[in-house]
């Protein structure tokens, strides 16, 4: 089916007295088909109301819009028809009296009798026929209700929106108001959006539930899916097999939502009491780095100014040996921050190789792509040139196992590397031994015999190229053309205890970002990174993919890939949650942990928008990415609102644990 109803990132801002903004919704995204019934729930003050307003255009989005059948939505209109919980009658007209006030004022073109035609039809449409000569002071609330609903759908909408119709009706009535509707909506194809609170309501209604996290920046956590056939009768709903299930899992998340309230209140008094000390908290910072092309923001962010200039004047780079020192470092406090491949931040926060859970956030993403997978010159010569040939050779020596290098388990080289061999029909566990090395050691292991390829970063590709010893078969931009490379990951707990700092640390790195993906500045750069206290090597081996076109060592010309190492551009440095949500399917996948039951609440924790968003702001930048499905070279599509129908979907994985993460 065709959208229908658009909303397109939606943002909603209010000002507040002191100068200051509320921003009650963030980069709501939501796509309904025509004849399609969508909830919104969600605790009181995630902006369920605001949003229906804006779609009934009784509000304006602050940033994005609302399309009806691909025309903005602007202002109120018949087509967009509300019933409010409060009834919103004129107690001085009667039913039928009500009902015509509506009808007559967008049927002014048709007849008196076509006029009331329309309204009869829709007085017993909702069974008031013996009341239609009453006015609101003699009718129940049910009856009341039903008034609004008639006059709503007398006009004939496209589109009839809800907010809370039956919040303040008792049990009886409710149920028989919720039976009507849904008879209505059936036999007439109305396209309904409803705010309510009521998980039952929302599962017997619902052909989707979008469940909106806590304000402030509230966004849509989950869209859940109801699979219970129409038309509906309410006990063939709670027999259903998948009602429970359902309903465990709306109520799973309002709870974790409850608990993510609470924390928020506790780190903004924390906050608080640190705003009043007026600008950066801690002065002294050690940031850990690895010598890699896309270190280069942390490294020309201290040597062009950018931390100076937000008031971090004392900021050490340290570089380390592996990753895994990277990791140890900021759990153990020794950096305040570093360096991470995109997947640490979660696996630290998962607690993955059975190590205690230890939050860490991240806020900004350094850089995309850059990553590719490199051969030994030996598959090269027994005719390997992509995936296909890899399999046959495999395939061809059985019991001779190939040992492929990656930097970490958590990181997308490994997830990358993994990904593209099972797409291939290769098990990465089984027809393959991975093994994990920094990636400093990956072109002598490789000139040694030890490994028979790698994915890792630049420039230790290019420089097996180079070298001749290994050739390049695919490249980030041919698996997955944007995904995330390095982030700058923190604990959540330094975070709170110096906010300030954290936000200047941002705002420093985005401007140095900003100016790494400035062509212009390229061959600068290139002499600054490649200094002995940085990435310590000649610049001939950062140069293609950076500044030249690369070469992949493997007989073809030499590609001009100008978005291989992107820092800025395309808005690289959002840190988004379906990315992030991803790389928990694949580590769920190959059996690195557990798929997390509270899937949400930890995208919610390491994913920091706001953060980002409020630097990005203070910068004059748009705060704001896409969270949309991922598409990989394998066709298949990535739906954050269904992650392990995803992962079930998979081919080769290993068992999938479910289990919650306690932190």
């Amino acid at each position: 089916m065709t959208t229908f109803v658009e909303i397109d990132h939606v943002d909603r801002v209010f000002d507040l007295p002191n100068n200051g903004k509320y921003i009650a919704l963030k980069n709501i995204e939501l796509k309904i088909r025509q004849g399609e019934f969508v909830s919104l729930i969600g605790h009181s003050g995630c902006g369920k109301s605001t949003l229906l307003n804006i779609i009934a255009g009784l509000d304006r989005a602050s940033v994005g819009g609302v399309t009806l059948e691909g025309r903005e939505v602007r202002d109120p209109s018949p087509d967009r028809m509300v019933v409010f919980q409060n009834y919103s009658l004129l107690p001085w007209l009667t039913v039928r009296e009500n009902i015509a006030l509506a009808v007559d004022e967008v049927y002014k073109g048709d007849s008196k009798g076509q006029r009331r035609a329309i309204i009869e039809e829709h007085i017993d449409m909702v069974g008031l026929r013996q009341a239609a000569k009453k006015r609101p002071s003699e009718l129940s609330g049910g009856m009341k209700q039903r008034v609004a609903i008639a006059r709503a759908l007398a006009t004939r909408p496209k589109l009839l929106l809800l907010d809370e119709p039956f919040g303040a009706l008792d049990a009886l009535t409710r149920g028989s108001l919720q039976e009507q509707l849904m008879k209505i909506c059936n036999e007439h194809n109305v396209t309904c959006v409803m705010v309510t609170h009521d998980v039952d309501e929302a599962l017997l209604l619902s052909d989707r539930i979008v469940m909106l996290t806590n304000g402030p920046e509230a966004h849509i956590g989950q869209i859940l899916e109801v699979p219970i056939p129409r038309p509906r009768q309410r006990l063939e709903v709670v027999n259903h097999p998948s009602y429970y299930n359902l309903r465990n899992e709306i109520i799973y998340f309002l709870n974790q939502q409850k608990l993510a309230k609470k924390r928020q209140a506790a780190q903004s008094a924390k906050s608080a009491i640190s705003d009043r000390r007026h600008g950066v908290e801690k002065l002294n910072l050690d940031i850990g780095f690895l010598p890699l092309t896309d270190s280069a923001p942390l490294i020309v962010a201290k040597e062009k100014g950018f931390f100076a200039q937000y008031g971090l004047e004392n900021i050490t780079l340290s570089r380390q040996t592996s990753w895994k020192e990277i990791a140890k470092g900021v759990a153990t406090g020794k950096l305040d921050a570093a360096q991470m491949v995109a997947g640490m931040p979660l696996a630290l926060t998962l607690g993955t190789g059975g190590k205690q859970p230890i939050p860490v956030v991240n806020a900004l993403n350094l850089s995309r792509n850059a990553n590719a997978i490199t051969f030994s010159k030996r598959l090269y010569s027994q005719g390997v040139r992509n995936l296909a040939d890899l399999k046959a050779v495999i395939n061809a020596n059985p019991d001779n196992i190939l040992t492929l290098g990656v930097v970490h388990p958590a990181a997308m080289q490994n997830l990358i590397l993994r990904y593209w061999l099972a797409a291939g029909g290769i098990d990465p566990d089984q027809d393959v031994c991975l093994t994990v090395l920094p990636p400093t050691e990956m072109v002598s292991q490789l000139k040694a015999g030890n490994i028979d390829g790698y994915c890792a970063g630049e420039p230790w590709n290019y420089r097996a190229v180079h070298e001749d010893v290994g050739f390049v078969a695919a490249t980030a931009l041919e698996i997955w053309s944007g995904q995330p490379k390095k982030v700058l990951g923190v604990r959540e707990d330094w975070t709170q205890q110096y906010p300030q700092t954290y936000l200047a640390l941002i705002k420093a790195l985005l401007e140095a970002c900003k100016y790494c993906d400035d062509l212009r500045n390229r061959e600068e750069i290139l002499e600054i990174i490649c200094r002995p206290e940085y990435l310590d090597t000649n610049p001939v081996y950062v140069r293609p993919g950076f500044i030249d076109p690369y070469d992949r060592g493997d007989g073809s010309e030499p590609q001009s890939l100008i978005a291989y190492n992107q820092f800025y551009l395309n808005r690289t440095n959002y840190p988004h949650r379906t990315e992030i949500l991803w790389m928990v399917t694949q580590l769920a996948r190959w059996g690195l942990v557990p798929f997390p039951k509270n899937w949400v609440e930890v995208t919610e924790r390491v994913c920091r928008t706001d953060v980002f968003g409020a630097a990005a702001r203070d910068l004059g930048l748009l705060d704001i990415g896409e969270d949309n499905p991922i598409h990989l070279f394998d066709g298949k599509v990535f739906n954050p609102s269904e992650p392990l129908e995803y992962l079930k979907g998979l081919e080769i994985k290993r068992d999938i644990r479910i289990e919650e993460v306690i932190f």
